[in-house]
């Protein structure tokens, strides 16, 4: 592991002033710099919450819970990440607060300390450290990009900075620090503020750390002047305030960051050489093309975790949306998107029949009753009137209850999670579950991660993907309930993939002699979609879409 270590370097990334400047996107641009350098890259999370992982966060306040290959549910950052690097990232790439002091607490019950008191500023350190450099040994990176949670200042990722304070301590040359921190610009005043930034800087400096870069996020583009400032409050050098101002589309970051020379800079830094970046492929179909598409592909999405307060919460469905965005952009268009919060259709105040504005539908993932009867009015109406439609998960689920009530004549049709005494279970529990919900065993327990999927032939989907043989990811607890398979499947619905393994439904669909586009996917596509490499079943929608 000595060995290994003496050839991995190591970039923190924390954030200063406020949360939301979008660390993730800022770690996943430098990784994607130093790939396109040659260097074998990984990156991974810090959420500094007593929460073991994502996946019993509200969504409508942390955005959406993106699920690994192996099965553990993180933050959506790690979603980022996986998409920039176009590799998958398993279960190490994630590290919570909670999941620190679960592992040290377990090993001092275990005795592996020997005997010795067990201390917050000792062992828990330790244990972060010890993490960081798994996730190096492991993928053998040149590099390991470390994304640290919340802003400095705060005392729930006080502990991890100490753990990268040491690192530097203990590995000297081989560790960085960048901090992302916000210039505001008061319209009252209409100039660039700098004393923010100066105030965190003199924060994470009584952390014992001095950034290397300071990230500047603000609406322009930061000027001489405000470099000069900077520079010599912050004790770092001009050519390392990296400019990030406001743009369209996160994908331009990286070159903004090329063009500012910060992969040069950052390889001077670990006294690195390497070959010349190349992002032509990548400005050209994830920049050029929404910038200059003439084609417009309008996609409303159908769902409940939109609205919080008064502002609509696009995280709660990111992957979705930048897989949606990656298919349009495979076919020379543009996206625009409308976000249909699906409780108003049940509540009368608009008329399901709006959806005809639209190109494609999609409802995406989620749980539970609110607007539900909504999302099966909406899925109703696409079925109907053959606009594409694609449902996710439970997406999915509520199309096939649709379809059991309004087709196969099953009026009561519903899934157990809604009516757990429902006469007809069309979606139930899947078995193995059930003894989980009985004693409220929630964390980490749905069928997570990567399973088999057989793909029935002859069908619209198997003539997405260019095998048979796929593996998708899930997270759920539902499923389609096989004893209503046979009567759904005369009344016309199609069972286009199967798991082998528990015979469980995978995707079901419509004949495209029936509609052009109306498909359901158990498994969630969008934590395999790539900006370059969207997913077949994105692919299809909106190809349905532009021939429609």
């Amino acid at each position: 592991m000595k060995a290994q270590m003496k050839n991995t370097r190591f970039i923190f990334v924390m954030g200063g002033v406020l949360s939301g400047l979008g660390k993730g996107i800022a770690t996943s641009s430098i990784a994607k710099l130093l790939q396109s350098r040659g260097f074998n890259v990984t990156a991974m999370k810090i959420d500094p919450y007593i929460n073991v992982d994502a996946g019993t966060m509200n969504p409508t306040e942390h955005g959406e819970a993106f699920v690994t290959c192996d099965g553990l549910e993180t933050d959506q950052d790690v979603g980022n990440y996986e998409r920039f690097l176009d590799i998958e990232l398993k279960r190490d790439n994630y590290m919570t607060q909670g999941m620190v002091w679960k592992a040290v607490i377990e090993r001092e019950r275990n005795l592996e300390y020997k005997g010795k008191c067990v201390q917050p500023w000792h062992h828990i350190p330790e244990e972060i450290i010890h993490r960081i450099k798994n996730v190096g040994k492991k993928s053998k990176a040149d590099f390991v990009l470390v994304e640290i949670g919340g802003t400095v200042g705060e005392y729930e990722n006080l502990i991890f900075l100490e753990a990268g304070r040491r690192m530097r301590i203990s590995m000297p040359g081989q560790v960085l620090f960048a901090m992302v921190s916000y210039l505001p610009v008061p319209s009252k005043t209409g100039e660039m503020k700098t004393k923010p930034t100066q105030t965190a800087v003199q924060t994470l400096n009584a952390a014992g750390i001095q950034p290397d870069f300071i990230l500047t996020r603000s609406l322009n583009e930061l000027d001489d002047k405000r470099k000069e400032k900077i520079s010599l409050h912050c004790s770092v050098g001009i050519d390392d305030i990296i400019s990030s101002h406001d743009v369209d589309s996160i994908y331009e970051i990286p070159s903004i960051y090329q063009k500012q020379g910060f992969d040069n800079r950052i390889l001077e830094k670990f006294n690195l050489k390497a070959k010349k970046g190349n992002l032509n492929t990548w400005n050209k179909r994830l920049v050029d093309t929404p910038r200059n598409a003439k084609k417009v592909i309008k996609i409303g999405m159908v769902g409940k975790y939109f609205a919080t307060g008064d502002f609509t919460l696009s995280d709660s469905y990111i992957s979705v949306i930048e897989s949606l965005k990656a298919a349009v952009w495979a076919h020379n268009a543009k996206a625009e998107f409308t976000w249909i919060n699906s409780e108003k259709f049940e509540k009368h105040s608009a008329k399901v029949e709006e959806l005809n504005n639209y190109d494609a539908i999609v409802v995406p993932g989620g749980f539970g009753e609110r607007g539900v009867e909504g999302i099966i009015k909406a899925i109703k109406y696409t079925r109907e009137n053959n606009i594409p439609y694609l449902g996710l998960c439970y997406g999915m689920q509520l199309a096939t209850i649709e379809f059991a009530r309004n087709v196969a004549g099953i009026k009561d049709a519903n899934t157990t999670e809604i009516k757990p005494n429902v006469n007809n279970p069309v979606i139930d529990v899947m078995e193995e579950q059930k003894k989980k919900l009985a004693t409220s065993d929630y964390g980490g327990t749905m069928r997570l991660g990567n399973y088999n999927c057989v793909l029935s032939s002859k069908t619209h989907v198997a003539g997405l993907y260019d095998k048979k043989n796929i593996i998708e990811r899930h997270r759920h607890r539902y499923e389609f309930n096989n004893k209503y398979r046979k009567k759904l499947e005369k009344a016309g619905l199609v069972i286009a993939g199967i798991n082998p393994k528990q015979d469980l439904v995978e995707i079901i669909e419509l004949p495209v002699s029936e509609h052009p586009y109306f498909v359901g996917v158990q498994f969630h596509p969008e934590f395999k979609s790539r900006p370059m490499r969207p997913h077949p079943v994105f692919v299809g929608l909106i190809k349905a879409a532009l021939d429609k």
